[in-house]
């Protein structure tokens, strides 16, 4: 079996290829959406965000005049950072076109920016622990603040009444509030109200424009209220005294900095898979010195042609070549198969593979960035930062919901002071505070990409490599499936099917004349021989007089005996009678296999079948595939007969022969014509026009010949190269979408509820209203209840 080595590169290093625009209003990288562009004089122009398409559309010849301020050009990622001196990257979850090489808040957003592709080791998050000690300091503060303010209440309880009441009448009470209260508001809360500042300046609001502003507003007029009290209307007074919220601002602050830090840590478990990865590269290299002594060396020490010890139990350190010695790798990272390959002189092996048995030398070809498994990595983390187009939904209520909140914010305190009971005002405000922190948008935002983050790391898991967001929702919906045969429903490698001799000949005898010959053959046929009797360690000789006739076959001397291969023309031409095996080898023929003559010193000596084994997994795979409700047809440049055993034998009932790299694509592009969603699934060169013409193109990436430019082609790849392969990425696809349609049905059904509740639509009925320290604690909860649901993913059964 070819090595996993031999896979293309899967992507190369330097900008996401799906940011090919700059957006002309602000100057941020801009993907290929139709719903973001604006044609002007025949031109389309396209943005990051529905708000830069509104500005361009109201002047364009304003902004094409003064373009935006070129952006400090930011290093290239060029691979996962698993070594030291790497360059890393951060990305918003939510706008993944917010890119810069320091961690941060998202401009847009306001979120906490990540890595972009995840750090290989126990990496410290320095915006989870900033929240964490924050939380410390406030939640320290908040609940004897909690305890204060609730004084009455819990004095009522413990049969304290009269003291807790004094208490609550002390004239110092209010400002131990204050006290304790300011510290978390101004020190919990300020990078909220970085944030807040930040959206409100730029005109991109966001959650935080909300918790910035409903937050500040209670601590405000609680500092207002304590400080001048003879200065507000008796609309705000309850019992002659102005109610104080610094208890609410507090808790506000600690209940969301709650929700950060909750929310930080189960993002960080998103990546997991592609931690997981990384972390298969040991730290450390054994490097041979010129003495040739064993020297060990970090990894990011270890460079090109460098020449390294693997012991036993020992993990590969980069991609390289074995020149001495042998091993059994596990490879399972890569082919998904537990069954350890057996390696010698010349084999190629591959970064975070583990040798179970056996020692050997090795020259490192690539590392760091250039390694398969750095270059999985990449492209799992750059299709988990890609957009699917169920986002779009999201994209467009995220322009106008943060506008709208404030305004049911504002309508409900109007409702509160012209409705409401005594003190009005005061309801008002609460009521206006309570909106805005429960209406937060940000389960809205997580809802579409945390699942594709986690779903694309679960597949490449599973050995399917999802290039884009937007690929898996396609695949959820393809109704029709056309396979190439050979390297897909086929192992894609000639063997030895059978040897039946004439006469007395021995077929040992007849394979290593034959195999002899054809060692100077490079035709497949010759190699499946060759390799056959090398096998069974039969010794090869040289042939001498050896010709080879194109269409015929070849002819020659072994060890003195003339020995004659090929078909039935040949055998004719060179007055052999084949009729003893003619029927035979026309059996083998309709059975798909390639059969051959074989004539030793003029006799008849044996018909030789050789044929490309159908892979094992093919059946059931294409079996769960129909079930499914998934068309699927086969497509294949060979013979109509072996494309007719193939079908006969996996059961496919639509199948065309003798198709070239053309009819191929304008095979997949007449079904799309016909109203069908169509996945194309091959592995060679001939393949890659259908696959980009495909609504998806899954690229077999079993590493045979030709998979690079398939590869390129297609948008999921296989990294097994098995049918079951599609039978898991299908799975997946629909999934994940289920997966993101319950999101987005929780945040939207979320805030429906919420809101009005909020509002106080309760408090006629049930005399209930909401508080804003509820209402921030509703706010957290559903931000990570969204991300639970998401990583549900992690645990999907793919197989089976």
């Amino acid at each position: 079996m070819p090595t996993p080595a031999d896979v293309a590169p899967l992507a190369p290093p330097g900008p996401p290829i799906d940011k090919p625009h700059v957006d002309p209003v602000c100057g941020m990288r801009a993907a290929t959406n139709p719903d973001k562009s604006f044609a002007y004089r025949e031109k389309a122009y396209y943005f990051c965000s529905h708000g830069c398409r509104t500005k361009f559309a109201g002047d364009p010849e304003h902004y094409l005049a003064h373009p935006p301020a070129p952006r400090p050009a930011k290093p290239a990622i060029v691979g996962p950072p698993a070594m030291p001196g790497e360059t890393v990257e951060y990305v918003c979850p939510m706008d993944p076109e917010v890119l810069q090489s320091t961690p941060g808040a998202c401009p847009l957003c306001g979120m906490a920016l990540e890595p972009r592709v995840p750090i290989a080791g126990d990496v410290r998050n320095p915006e989870l622990d900033d929240m964490t000690r924050r939380l410390w300091i406030a939640g320290a503060l908040t609940l004897p603040l909690w305890l204060v303010a609730m004084g009455p209440m819990v004095g009522h309880l413990l049969g304290a009444a009269d003291v807790m009441d004094a208490m609550d009448r002390a004239a110092w009470l209010p400002w131990l509030e204050a006290v304790l209260s300011t510290p978390v508001v101004l020190y919990g809360g300020w990078p909220f109200f970085e944030r807040a500042w930040v959206s409100f300046r730029t005109a991109k609001l966001n959650m935080f424009s909300l918790i910035g502003l409903g937050t500040g507003v209670a601590w405000l007029f609680s500092v207002a209220a304590l400080l001048f009290p003879a200065l507000l209307p008796d609309a705000f007074r309850e019992g002659g005294r102005v109610p104080l919220y610094f208890e609410a601002a507090a808790g506000i602050v600690t209940l969301v900095l709650v929700g950060q830090v909750l929310e930080l840590r189960a993002r960080a478990r998103t990546g997991g898979a592609i931690q997981a990865l990384l972390g298969l590269a040991p730290p450390i290299a054994r490097r041979l010195d010129p003495t040739g002594s064993d020297v060990e060396v970090p990894l990011a020490a270890v460079r090109v042609g460098d020449r390294l010890r693997v012991r036993p139990g020992d993990r590969v350190p980069v991609d390289g070549t074995i020149e001495s010695g042998q091993g059994a790798l596990d490879e399972a990272l890569v082919t998904c198969e537990s069954m350890a390959l057996e390696k010698t002189v010349g084999g190629r092996v591959v970064a975070g593979s583990t040798n179970q048995a056996g020692s050997f030398v090795m020259r490192a070809d690539r590392i760091g960035a250039d390694t398969l498994l750095a270059r999985i990595a990449r492209l799992v983390a750059e299709a988990g930062r890609s957009r699917a187009p169920i986002q779009r939904l999201a994209d467009r209520v995220a322009g106008w919901f943060v506008p709208l909140v404030i305004a049911a914010a504002l309508l409900a305190a109007a409702a509160w002071i012209l409705l409401g009971p005594a003190p009005a005002f005061a309801h008002a405000l609460v009521a206006a505070v309570s909106v805005m922190i429960i209406a937060c948008p940000c389960a809205l935002g997580l809802a579409t990409p945390i699942s594709i983050t986690v779903a694309v790391g679960r597949g490449a898991q599973s050995g399917v490599l999802i290039k884009d967001a937007e690929a898996l929702e396609r695949l959820a919906g393809v109704d029709t499936l056309v396979v190439d045969k050979t390297g897909t429903l086929t192992e894609g490698r000639m063997r030895l099917s059978t040897i039946e001799v004439a006469g007395r000949f021995d077929d040992d005898l007849v394979l290593r004349l034959v195999a002899s010959l054809e060692q100077t053959s490079a035709h497949p046929l010759a190699a499946a021989l060759v390799d056959a009797a090398k096998t069974r360690r039969l010794p090869l000789t040289e042939a001498s007089d050896a010709s080879s006739m194109a269409g015929l076959g070849v002819r020659g001397l072994v060890d003195g005996r003339r020995v004659v291969a090929g078909n039935q023309r040949l055998m004719d031409r060179e007055g052999i009678a084949t009729e003893a095996l003619a029927a035979r080898a026309d059996a083998l023929r309709e059975d798909g296999e390639t059969a051959l003559f074989v004539a030793i010193d003029g006799r008849l000596a044996a018909v030789v079948a050789v044929a490309d084994p159908v892979r094992s997994t093919s059946a059931p795979a294409l079996e769960a595939l129909r079930s499914a409700g998934l068309t699927v047809t086969m497509l294949t440049g060979d013979h109509e007969i072996t494309a007719r055993a193939v079908a006969r034998r996996l059961g496919i009932e639509r199948y065309e022969a003798g198709v070239d790299p053309e009819g191929k694509q304008r095979f997949v592009e007449r079904l799309q014509a016909e109203g069908h969603r169509v996945a194309m699934a091959g592995d060679g060169i001939n393949d890659a026009p259908a696959l980009a013409a495909a609504d998806v193109g899954i690229a077999m990436g079993g590493m045979h010949g030709g998979t690079d430019v398939a590869i390129e082609s297609a948008r999921i790849v296989l990294m097994g190269g098995d049918l079951q392969g599609i039978v898991a990425a299908r799975r997946l696809a629909r999934r994940t979408l289920a997966n993101i349609r319950q999101n987005l049905f929780f945040a939207f059904v979320y805030n429906a509820l919420g809101v009005p509740v909020a509002a106080g639509l309760l408090y006629p009925l049930f005399g209930v209203v909401l508080t804003p320290t509820l209402a921030a604690a509703a706010m957290s909860l559903s931000s990570v209840s969204v991300i639970t649901n998401a990583l549900r993913l992690r645990n999907a059964k793919l197989i089976g």
